[in-house]
């Protein structure tokens, strides 16, 4: 965003109030901003940071609505990487608001939108979101294979094994429902076999896992993987 942009600067001035604490002042500066806000571009930055200081899900959705409204009218690059966080944020009012039907609408819109962020903390904190959303709505339903890699996950838990669970818990909590996903997962999986370091109990229930995620018996001795004596 160009920061030269008075509208903008006023929200980066807003953002900065947030951090201080200073949320009276922060929104007295996201509504400068949508006061002063000179075509669809400024009124759909404004109208983000005001939506998230609504004190009810209806005002809330009202803004994001808004938002949503002036970012279609934009049309262009400047707004393709701001439909994931507003899809969710829509998702989330109408959770609130009890509708789960519009709910999940709005988190596979969110889901579908999700290529356009960078690689990096905030697209996989937004997936995450996205994720658990399309879950909570019925809108992703975990298969067998998934439910399968859970009772791995919940077998790391309860030993610790926090460098096993940073392998395969982001591919299982960020599973969106794609074919994409799908295969993340499994390979994740089968990376994790690969290196041999799991109990007999876990190890099993993985091998287990992978069959089911790839669908033949025996395929976890077809992955595509390291050796674990080249990691």
């Amino acid at each position: 965003m160009d920061v030269e942009n008075p509208v903008i600067r006023l929200c980066a001035d807003g953002m900065g109030a947030e951090a201080a604490g200073e949320t009276e002042r922060a929104v007295r500066l996201f509504d400068q901003a949508w006061q002063r806000a000179n075509d669809d571009y400024e009124a759909c930055v404004a109208a983000h940071y005001l939506a998230r200081h609504q004190p009810t899900p209806r005002a809330r959705l009202h803004w994001n609505s808004v938002c949503l409204d002036r970012a279609d009218a934009v049309g262009d690059e400047r707004v393709a990487a701001f439909y994931p966080s507003l899809h969710a944020n829509l998702g989330r009012c109408h959770r609130e608001l009890g509708d789960d039907t519009s709910a999940a609408r709005h988190f596979r819109l969110a889901a579908e939108h999700l290529a356009t962020l960078p690689p990096g903390p905030y697209a996989d904190w937004l997936r995450y979101a996205v994720a658990e959303g399309l879950r909570d709505t019925g809108a992703v339903v975990r298969t067998t294979g998934e439910h399968r890699v859970a009772a791995v996950l919940a077998q790391l838990c309860d030993c610790r094994d926090l460098r096993s669970l940073a392998l395969l818990l982001p591919a299982y909590v960020g599973h969106v429902g794609t074919a994409a996903d799908h295969e993340r997962l499994a390979l994740a999986a089968r990376q994790l076999h690969a290196e041999a370091r799991l109990s007999d109990p876990a190890r099993e229930q993985l091998e287990d896992a992978i069959d089911v995620l790839s669908g033949s018996p025996g395929s976890r001795r077809d992955h595509t993987s390291p050796d674990r004596r080249n990691i």
